[in-house]
């Protein structure tokens, strides 16, 4: 009998210790869901904030204005296609032979990697929107393999294009300032823009393990959103 009572004594600790132990598993990664979150990107020398939605800036943080272009399909493409989406958005032309090829062939990766998400869209605007019209542009997709319903191929009014680049995304060439003249852009950044079309992260394009950064962030959106987060 003394065995039997020992017995059941230690069947008893062991399924306590077994539910707390899954009960605190559970917390923590309840804990962990609700603290991981991207930073927001205000200002061109890209500090991250932190910036919670009872914060009293948090209505005021930096957003992708309105814009509209032609694709490598001649489909306008504007902020409805990416409102309530996650997309990463380049800066590029064809006639690069420089950063450019390393760049789509990392996008190609993020195309490949989402290639089942409708959630997710890939913006790639030409700097140089003179020579790269819809055309060039339909010749450059076919040649590296570009999803037309998951990437597209931006060209438009330079002014516009530019204004945005630097203005908006802070993708001038050089960190800690706004460029608001006609200098050339050329960035390796790819910037990861939210649902509500808010900056959320800067990568260099050329390095195959930034693309990994990217797909692990864009988990982090998706969790956010899960969560709640506006």
């Amino acid at each position: 009998m003394g065995i039997l009572k020992y017995l059941s004594c230690f069947i008893f600790c062991l399924i306590v210790l077994v539910a707390c132990n899954n009960a605190t598993n559970n917390n923590t990664e309840q804990i962990k869901d609700s603290l991981v979150t991207l930073p927001f990107f205000n200002q061109p020398d890209w500090t991250p904030e932190w910036i919670n939605e009872r914060d009293s800036g948090y209505q005021n943080i930096h957003t992708i204005p309105s814009f509209s272009f032609l694709d490598q399909n001649g489909k306008v493409v504007d902020e409805n296609l990416v409102n309530g989406k996650i997309y990463v958005a380049n800066f590029f032309f064809t006639k690069c032979r420089n950063i450019c090829p390393k760049m789509t062939n990392n996008m190609y990766l993020l195309q490949e990697a989402f290639k089942n998400d409708t959630s997710i869209i890939l913006l790639s605007h030409s700097v140089t929107p003179e020579t790269d019209d819809v055309k060039v542009l339909n010749k450059y997709a076919l040649d590296n393999k570009v999803d037309a319903a998951k990437w597209h191929l931006l060209t438009g009014d330079k002014k516009a294009i530019y204004g945005l680049a630097k203005q908006q995304y802070f993708a001038g060439d050089t960190v800690g300032y706004y460029q608001s003249g006609d200098e050339f852009l050329h960035t390796e950044n790819f910037i990861l823009v939210d649902q509500h079309r808010r900056i959320r992260g800067v990568y260099n394009g050329t390095l195959p393990i930034e693309i990994n950064r990217i797909i692990e962030d864009i988990a982090i959106l998706k969790l956010e959103f899960k969560n709640g987060l506006k």
